[in-house]
């Protein structure tokens, strides 16, 4: 550093402090003249090259004022200095500085026009300044001027006009004054006009008025008269509100929210009104169940009203409990409606507030965002409130319900409760969406104890109607349908023609209303409880016809001989309905076609009504109340239809009783046999009890396992006295009912009456048409059952109900075993000689014997068919066993042959083909039953020993007697002794596994 001052002094030079020094701060900073700046833009230079130098400058040039950059530069210079080197760097500083004078110059020439333009605003603010001195120097010089110019009479009347004012204003006050004194009359006035938001409205200006005159003593007394009669309008508002629960009225509850809204307690207005709901559902029921006890006690003791609710429900007598149920359900009713009808008014009210509206200013924006939250607050507790309501009304109603002991009440009594509180939980699901469950367990218990006395007692009563049924028909209309019936009516499934267009119209108007809801229906008028009294009286049945018949002619036409062509009713001619499929042909049926049908279906003289009695007509009814109830109380479903079940178990194990019972020697194995008629029938033997022993065609698998089940858990045995002390204890003993009793009136033991056959059809086909009113009600009781219990129904429907129309076979079967004298064809048949040696041409006496049985049958059938139609699924089940009895008795007969010869067997077939030749013209049944088992026997003698070996192993179906009598008549003519003994031992080895 030293050096370089050294070497300065020597040049003459000062020192860049010295030099600066020397400048004053104006020159330092003095901006560069137009010319300056002209030659400084007139440089030619690269302005590239130029931003390059300056770019090349070093931060720290820029970073503040306080920069010292001489002082910088000599610490940058190196230890040895270099002349070209300091001069090199100076000249690139020079380059430097002039970059940043041009790049300066080319910036303050660039703002010149706005230096220029706010030069100008400064001289002309300098103008506007010099006048307005000017302007106050003449306002001061004037007011002078007036001060001198003014009296004092002047300035009094100034006053006076001031003292004026001042009085004129105080006149005002104290007229506000007077009529804020008298504003207590205008309240009462309004209040009793139910003006709630005027009153309040004039209030709160009073109110304000005052705090404006609040420094005069008068005022402070007014205050607190106003502020009482504001607390003494909030008692009324309150009163107010609590009428809306039970009569909601759209006007007064305007009024009585916009009071509140004046007052800004809408909140507080909304949890009052809950609690005035709460207080109306306790005071209502408390007051209708009162009403009641009171009017039933006959006293005016007043220890009732002190009662607890619960308490005074149990007074409740059996006559009143219905009426009042009604009345307390339609006054719950018109407490929910007010509620629902108040969640109406709120949810309408808030579309018109939230209304886009324009803010006027951040006041209103304030008031809106407040209006926002009550909003939000009351929908919160309104819809909180609904599920609350309910609720209340559910533990009122579930008092009211299990007060009363209903086990003894009339069906239709209950069925009313069930109905009426069915349409409560209808309400109530509609009201909150709620599945009831305090009213459903509370019925539920109500139910399964009133339905088990009820079933237990509709049990006995069947069974005495069983044990008093002489099984006549009960007369009904061909077209009956069981939705015809009263007790099916809930069903609204009554296709019958029988139905009107007019009904039919309504049906679907009561359709179209069930689409709304129950609140929609009745919004403002009407009560959904007052349907149960107006629809008590239903529309009589048509069912019944006159006699038993559609009219009149057909009545005449019945008993006239049906043999004669003439003497068919046209109604018969035209309107022939086929038995197996229901059917009514497309063209009439010719009368050959009739006279055909003569032959087999006995049911041509009498219309196609269905068969029933009036047991089966109860019990279709019983049915029909239990789907009722079922319908109605869906979770006792299984209950009521385990119940239903066991109506048509104890009809059908009855119906077996009485007329399906055998009387052959080989009993069923495990069925019991006492009771009924039967035991004093005669016995069969011979053929009949072959029949029996062979299995066919009697009492199926599936049909004794029913009849089993329903024996061990339907009936009570130790009713009957033989097996007493073998069954459970009593408590068992109480699901059971005794086995019922053929009545002394039923004879079946008349060969006249083909042993009872009209009343075995009647009974027969009356189950089989109780079956099939069951399989259409099958889909109805699927949807009842709880999906875990379906099993249940499908295995009653496909082991029980299907098993009905297998009793045919056992029911008939005993009166074609006694209805033909198979015992008299097997001695005509004995007396037959076999061994004959010439073909004979005339067959033997026994078959015209046995033909003539058959021709009597037939004629005893149609007697039978006069009085009760025979369906032709019967008439074939009846010609079915005798025939099959009549050729088992031929095989049977030709068994006991002891010597037969070739000629012998042709007789046999002459005999046999004679038979069927009659008999075809006797019946339509086709193929004859059983016609291979003769023919088949009887070509069986023909066949050599290896040949009758393999028969005897094939047709187990043939007797051990029989097979062995084949291979005994054969012997010495195509079979030796060995081979004798050889067949025998086969047909011992196949018996033996029987024994």
């Amino acid at each position: 550093m030293q050096k370089i001052k050294s070497l300065m002094a020597r040049q003459g030079l000062k020192s860049p402090q010295e030099s600066m020094a020397d400048l004053s701060p104006v020159e330092n900073l003095r901006i560069p003249s137009k010319e300056e700046l002209r030659e400084l833009r007139e440089q030619p230079i690269d302005p590239q090259a130029e931003q390059e130098i300056i770019d090349s400058i070093e931060e720290v040039y820029f970073s503040n004022d306080s920069f010292d950059m001489v002082q910088h530069e000599l610490e940058k210079l190196p230890p040895e200095l270099n002349l070209q080197e300091l001069e090199d760097y100076r000249d690139k500083l020079k380059k430097q500085q002039s970059a940043v004078s041009k790049k300066v110059a080319d910036l303050i020439l660039e703002k010149q026009p706005a230096y220029v333009k706010e030069l100008e605003r400064v001289t002309a603010l300098q103008t506007n300044l010099q006048l307005a001195a000017v302007i106050c120097t003449n306002a001061r010089r004037q007011l002078s001027v007036s001060k001198e110019g003014f009296t004092e009479a002047s300035l009094g009347l100034l006053a006076n006009q001031r003292r004026r004012q001042l009085l004129t204003g105080l006149l005002k006050s104290l007229r506000t004054i007077k009529t804020l004194q008298r504003t207590d009359v205008r309240l009462s006035e309004m209040l009793e006009e139910e003006d709630y938001p005027g009153a309040i409205q004039l209030c709160l200006e009073c109110q304000k008025a005052a705090s404006t005159f609040k420094h005069y003593s008068c005022i402070s007394e007014l205050n607190s008269k106003l502020q009482d009669t504001l607390e003494q309008i909030e008692e009324q508002l309150d009163v107010a509100l609590s009428k809306t629960c039970k009569n909601f009225d759209v006007s007064h509850y305007t009024k009585v929210q916009l009071a509140y809204t004046l007052l800004g307690k809408t909140q507080t207005a909304m949890d009052q009104l809950h609690m005035h709901f709460t207080q109306a559902i306790h005071n209502t029921v408390f007051q209708v169940v009162l009403g009641y006890v009171e009017l039933c006690a006959g006293n005016a003791d007043t220890k009732f009203q002190k009662m607890q609710y619960k308490d005074l429900c149990t007074h409740i007598t059996l006559d009143s409990y219905i009426p009042c149920l009604m009345d307390l359900c339609k006054a719950l009713w018109e407490v929910m409606l007010s509620y629902h009808r108040t969640m109406q008014w709120h949810e309408e009210h808030d579309k018109l507030e939230t209304a886009p509206t324009p803010a006027v200013d951040g006041t209103a924006a304030a008031e809106s965002d407040e209006s926002v939250v009550d909003r939000s607050y009351v929908k919160k507790k309104l819809e909180h409130g609904l599920t609350r309501i309910w609720q209340d009304v559910q533990l009122k109603v579930k008092a009211y319900i299990l007060g009363t002991d209903m086990s003894n009440f009339k069906y239709d009594d209950f069925i009313v409760v069930l109905d009426v509180i069915s349409r409560l939980m209808q309400v109530g699901e509609e009201f909150c969406g709620s599945k009831s469950e305090v009213l459903q367990e509370s019925i539920k218990r109500q139910s399964v104890n009133y339905f088990k006395n009820y079933h237990r007692t509709r049990l006995e009563e069947l069974r005495m109607f069983l044990e008093n049924e002489t099984w006549e028909l009960c007369p009904v209309k061909s077209n009956f349908n069981i939705a015809q019936l009263h007790e099916f009516q809930f069903m609204g499934q009554c296709r019958s023609p029988s139905v009107s267009p007019s009904r039919q119209a309504t049906s679907s108007t009561s359709m179209a209303q069930e689409e709304l809801s129950l609140f929609q229906q009745y919004l403002q008028e009407g009560n959904p409880f007052e349907m149960h009294t107006e629809n008590k009286e239903e529309e009589t049945e048509d069912v019944l016809a006159s006699n038993g018949y559609e009219s009149d002619e057909l009545e005449k036409s019945v008993y006239q001989d049906y043999d004669s062509d003439s003497d068919v009713p046209e109604e018969l001619k035209q309107d022939y309905v086929d038995e197996q499929t229901g059917d009514v042909p497309l063209r009439s049926v010719s009368r050959e076609t009739i006279r055909s049908k003569k032959k087999s279906d006995y049911n041509l003289n009498k219309t196609n009504a269905p068969i029933l009695t009036n047991t089966t007509l109860n019990v279709i009814r019983l049915v029909g109340k239990y789907m009722q109830m079922m319908n109605i109380l869906k979770p006792i479903a299984f209950d009521v239809i385990h119940c239903v079940s066991q109506l048509f178990d104890y009809y059908l194990y009855a119906v077996y009783t009485f007329f399906g019972r055998n009387d052959m020697p080989v009993p069923s194995p495990s069925l019991p046999s006492h009771g009924g008629r039967e035991a004093g029938a005669v016995r069969v033997v011979g053929p009949a009890c072959l029949y029996e022993s062979s299995g066919l065609g009697l009492i199926s698998s599936r049909l004794r396992t029913t009849l089993n089940r329903i024996q061990e858990s339907l009936i009570d045995m130790e009713a009957v006295g033989e097996n007493a002390g073998v069954h459970g204890p009593a408590e068992d003993r109480k699901e059971k009912v005794p086995s019922p009793h053929l009545s002394q009136l039923v004879v079946l033991t008349n060969s006249g009456t083909l042993y009872g056959l009209a009343q075995r059809v009647v009974a027969t086909e009356s189950l089989v048409f109780l079956a099939e009113q069951f399989e259409s009600l099958q889909s109805h009781l699927d949807t009842m059952m709880p999906l875990a219990k379906k099993p249940f129904l499908q295995q009653f429907y496909s082991q029980t109900v299907s098993t009905a129309s297998e009793l045919r076979k056992p029911i008939y079967w005993i009166v074609a075993a006694k209805a033909i004298d198979y015992e008299q064809m097997l001695l005509m048949m004995a007396g037959v000689k076999w061994d004959i040696r010439e073909i004979m041409s005339q067959h033997n006496v026994y078959v015209d014997a046995l033909l003539k049985e058959f021709e009597q049958f037939n004629k005893r059938l149609g007697d039978v068919s006069r009085h009760v139609r025979i369906p032709l699924p019967v008439s074939n089940v009846l010609w079915e066993h005798c025939i099959r009895l009549a050729n088992r008795t031929l095989v049977e007969g030709y068994a006991n042959v002891k010597k037969c010869s070739n000629e012998g067997r042709a007789l046999m077939q002459l005999d046999f083909q004679q038979f069927l030749m009659k008999l075809e013209k006797l019946t339509d049944l086709r193929p004859i039953p059983d016609k291979e088992f003769v023919e088949t026997y009887i070509k069986a003698y023909y066949l050599t020993e290896n040949d009758m070996e393999q028969f005897i192993k094939n047709h187990r179906e043939y007797s051990m007697k029989q097979l062995a009598n084949l291979v005994n008549v054969c012997l010495g003519s195509h079979i030796n002794k060995k081979a004798r003994q050889k067949l025998l031992a086969a047909i011992d080895d196949i018996d033996r596994p029987k024994r």
